[in-house]
């Protein structure tokens, strides 16, 4: 069992008319852990307000990463909310430390942290913040947690609070997830149907098709592919905001070469 995974990042043209980079950053990867495949799946949006948001998001991704690589090293490690929590710190002591050296404070790094986690006998999903994580483990997708927002409009929580781990939001699948789609928040009105809660089916058949069917040698291609598609005109058109899209989909054995081809549909 495996899944091909790829992800990529575009920056926002309200950001390219600002002059400032893209503030997103994404994650996705399969690794041999403790003796089994182990899929992680991270997506990291900067605040826009904050000073080193960007670099708070790269910091993000690098921390959780680190953290599951070395909690799932050892066989038999259950997926529990109690890992999602201890990742999260790990991310929030990271970011810290780096504010810290820089004599910044971590509201300077604000970010949001979205993760998922599946092998064979579980998928854990957590997240802080908006942008969405959708899901199938057998059952149709799904919106797995209903993304984050603040008091106010245009608010959300990020992973540098204090009370973060009071915000979180972690839920546990008992089986491995067929598809997996982790955005950011600039993608959210064209993957989601907003006003009932639930994922947009024709954004992601596309992807998921063209990823079940790919070769691991195809991934680099699907990676170039996701990039023009996130910096497409149909995409720019209804998002001004910086993009992030990490996919995974499971495959059971090897796959045939086929021919890439992404398109996805941008209409609720």
């Amino acid at each position: 069992m495996t899944w091909r995974v790829v992800s990529a990042t575009a920056i926002g043209t309200s950001h390219q008319t600002n002059g400032t980079d893209c503030q997103d950053e994404c994650w996705a990867f399969v690794e041999k852990l403790g003796g089994e495949d182990v899929l992680t799946v991270f997506v990291s949006d900067g605040a826009g307000s904050a000073l080193k948001g960007g670099e708070g998001a790269n910091l993000a991704i690098q921390a959780a990463v680190r953290f599951i690589s070395l909690a799932l090293a050892e066989p038999r490690v259950l997926l529990t909310t109690a890992l999602a929590k201890a990742c999260a710190q790990s991310v929030h002591e990271a970011i810290a430390a780096e504010a810290i050296a820089c004599k910044l404070a971590p509201r300077d790094y604000a970010c949001t942290l979205l993760g998922v986690v599946s092998r064979a006998d579980a998928t854990l999903v957590f997240q802080i913040g908006d942008g969405a994580i959708v899901i199938d483990t057998g059952a149709g997708l799904e919106v797995a947690i209903e993304p984050m927002t603040g008091e106010y409009a245009n608010m959300t929580h990020f992973v540098t609070q204090a009370d973060h781990a009071d915000v979180l939001v972690a839920r546990i699948y008992p089986l491995p997830a067929r598809n997996v789609a982790a955005f950011s928040d600039g993608l959210q009105r064209l993957a989601l149907n907003l006003s009932a809660g639930t994922a947009h089916a024709p954004f992601f058949r596309p992807f998921f098709d063209v990823l079940a069917r790919a070769s691991l040698e195809q991934e680099d291609a699907l990676q170039a592919q996701l990039a023009d598609f996130l910096e497409s005109k149909a995409v720019n058109e209804r998002t001004d905001d910086d993009k992030s899209l990490a996919l995974a989909s499971w495959v059971d054995g090897d796959c045939p070469e086929v021919e890439i081809e992404v398109s996805a549909s941008c209409q609720p």
